[in-house]
């Protein structure tokens, strides 16, 4: 014969896994980072003009996150549809479009592109010497202020 109690007990400690529990002071934070990051991205991604293209790395340097491509890509895909943030001008490093080839996205991303002037070679990638932004951050100055004070510092003097 079971015993109820025993088996109540048992069922206790999984349903309050199971159970959502309310966002945390740590959860709060880093949704607001998050979305600070995110709006940071946004705006930039907003300033790219028709018929330019930059790529995840240069929009994360210009948005003051140099080295979090990927954080690009998470803020454009959280994007919701019409959205007017115009998401078709990033592209990977190679100047290729990013999403899985032959998908919705991945053909809606050329053909807004392609109508906006920028044209793609034969193996999918577009010419960036030719068609990249030039937001005023080159990757000789995208120095973070760390990294240059150590280089002043291993430096000769004289």
């Amino acid at each position: 014969m079971r015993k109820p109690e025993r088996n109540a007990a048992r069922r206790a400690p999984r349903e309050s896994l199971l159970a959502p529990r309310p966002p945390g002071l740590r959860d709060l934070e880093r949704a607001r980072a998050r979305s600070g990051r995110w709006a940071r991205i946004h705006a930039v991604v907003r300033r790219i003009p028709r018929g330019r293209v930059a790529t995840y790395g240069q929009v994360a340097e210009v948005a003051g996150l140099p080295g979090h491509a990927r954080q690009v890509g998470y803020a454009l895909h959280a994007l919701p549809d019409g959205s007017p943030v115009p998401w078709h001008r990033v592209l990977g490093a190679g100047g290729r479009i990013s999403l899985p080839p032959g998908s919705d996205s991945a053909i809606t991303q050329r053909l807004r592109l392609e109508r906006e002037g920028v044209r793609f070679d034969a193996r999918g990638r577009a010419d960036l010497t030719r068609h990249r932004w030039a937001a005023g951050v080159s990757r000789a100055h995208a120095v973070s202020p760390a990294r240059s004070r150590a280089r002043r510092s291993r430096s000769p003097r004289g």
